[in-house]
């Protein structure tokens, strides 16, 4: 089973990319970040073609999260407890084939310090109960998404350009830390504990061109579901494309005979 997670930087901007990317690597489940949509104006139709079920949870112009499945989405849930004034588009789950897959767009939180920084950390706080009752429930689960976190030092190629940004700071990765401390295993240093690879560039100073990028799109499982892990990659060839985003694609292979 093929999970991805991918930061489309705007689905109507990028739905050409988008079913590019999804015809050639046939992915079973995707969590899209940054739609930028309204759950209205999704282009729902283009997906649908290639088979795929679609929930959204849409905001205008900024944010949203959506799940695109080859399998039936059972038990939607958006949002997350813990403050029912937080309007932002950014937590979506659902039950898919067994497993419980979560999708995020974690705040950027910067300037740093600042109001947004302390939404961040406050955001994180209730994600990290989220987990906690994740981990108890011992069901088999994905968390992926645009976290907006580098984790260490080899997730940056230059990581002295990020000492004070709110990605990088060292509240930001404690955070981080704690959410894997509670039992989840980041896919990726799972299998290449040790390579510099990246799922961001920025679209200025030539980022792309001269690999100055940053690993901030991750994967994490829940013990039942990191015991199948069966690979992990990032399509990084998709920053290169005409009209990218400035995110590329993760994704992960799951054994599906448990």
């Amino acid at each position: 089973m093929k999970i991805a997670s991918f930061n489309i930087n705007g689905i109507r901007a990028r739905i050409a990319t988008l079913l590019r990317w999804l015809s050639e690597t046939k992915p079973d489940v995707v969590i899209l970040q940054e739609i930028k949509s309204t759950d209205e104006t999704f282009p729902k139709n283009e997906i649908e073609q290639l088979g795929y079920n679609i929930q959204t949870h849409g905001q205008k112009s900024f944010n949203g999260v959506a799940i695109l499945s080859l399998f039936s989405i059972e038990d939607l849930k958006t949002g997350l407890d813990g403050d029912p004034e937080d309007l932002q588009a950014r937590w979506i789950e659902a039950e898919i084939n067994t497993l419980r897959i979560c999708g995020l767009y974690l705040p950027n939180g910067n300037p740093c310090p600042g109001p947004k920084f302390d939404y961040k950390i406050e955001w994180m706080n209730r994600f990290y109960q989220r987990a906690v009752d994740i981990i108890n429930s011992e069901q088999p689960t994905v968390i992926l998404g645009d976290f907006n976190v580098i984790p260490q030092r080899e997730d940056a190629a230059d990581p002295e350009l990020w000492t004070n940004d709110a990605l990088y700071c060292y509240e930001t990765r404690s955070q981080f830390r704690k959410l894997i401390n509670l039992g989840f295993t980041d896919a990726l240093r799972a299998l290449h504990p040790t390579e510099k690879v990246f799922t961001f560039w920025d679209y200025q100073k030539g980022s792309w061109q001269k690999n100055n990028g940053i690993r901030i799109d991750h994967i994490l499982l829940s013990p039942q579901a990191s015991d199948r892990l069966k690979s992990c990659q990032i399509d990084s060839y998709m920053r290169g494309e005409d009209r990218p985003s400035d995110h590329a694609p993760i994704w992960i292979e799951l054994n599906t005979d448990h």
